[in-house]
């Protein structure tokens, strides 16, 4: 089997034409028609996640954000862009990403993590208009009403998170939750707009804690806490296709919390 092939299924997953208009998704280094012999899942492409794939014997990485996001202007040791190319075509490594096209499918990053919180009744909280069922973040409703303390406790345990930023607690009841993986604080007039009790997102504009104070429970985890639940999610749905792909382990928040 081929690569290329690998590549065509994470297309039916994270179709290409859902990526934003700034992004880089799709192949990022390397020769798809050479046989694949194992596949790496991670959130960022560095060198130890490369090394990670060389020791296990894969020959395909499948990250969230590309690695060549910006454009390069050369190539070398000079930035961690270089030096992840270098060594991956040193190292017949293919990488690929799916990321803004993954967190915009029906079955993507966003409906990851609502089912990690226990979310019923999921849907696109920003529909895409020209793809059904596709578009950004989402919303759902908890199996039963929560205290802002609760919601937040279970948000911190089930994404492993070390801690959390939250909008002060108004004593509101939490049912209905809007949520978006990594930046995603521009959906914030959406959740609103759909009367959601909590908003949880990677990252939070500080003006927007001041912006939207008091009017839902903002929870931002971390950019990392957030979309790192994609990789067990996706490593399953690659090994009943393809076997042989596993979740990187070497990778870890770049945050250091005191």
């Amino acid at each position: 089997m081929l690569i290329k092939e690998v590549i065509a299924y994470m297309e039916e997953l994270a179709p290409l034409p859902l990526q934003e208009s700034y992004d880089n998704a799709g192949l990022q280094i390397g020769d798809a028609l050479q046989t694949f012999s194992g596949g790496l899942v991670c959130l960022d492409v560095s060198m130890e996640v490369l090394q990670e794939a060389v020791a296990s014997g894969a020959n395909l990485v499948i990250s969230h954000h590309p690695v060549l996001f910006h454009p390069l202007r050369q190539v070398s040791t000079e930035t961690l862009a270089g030096e992840v190319v270098m060594y991956a075509v040193r190292h017949n490594l293919v990488v690929y990403s799916a990321h803004t096209n993954l967190d915009n499918a029906r079955d993507g990053m966003n409906a990851c993590l609502g089912r990690l919180l226990h979310l019923e009744n999921l849907r696109v909280l920003l529909p895409n208009p020209r793809w059904e069922h596709a578009g950004s973040g989402a919303i759902g409703e908890l199996p039963d009403p929560m205290t802002e303390g609760e919601f937040l406790a279970m948000v911190k345990r089930e994404l492993g998170a070390e801690s959390l930023r939250h909008s002060r607690l108004d004593g509101r009841s939490v049912r209905r939750v809007a949520l978006c993986g990594g930046a995603g604080a521009f959906l914030l007039p959406e959740a609103l707009r759909q009367e959601a009790d909590a908003f949880v997102v990677g990252e939070v504009h500080y003006h927007d804690f001041v912006d939207f104070q008091g009017r839902v429970l903002m929870v931002e985890t971390g950019h990392y806490e957030s979309e790192c639940v994609i990789k067990s999610d996706l490593v399953a749905k690659l090994n009943r296709k393809f076997s042989n792909f596993a979740a990187s382990k070497k990778e870890k928040t770049p945050y250091q919390h005191l």
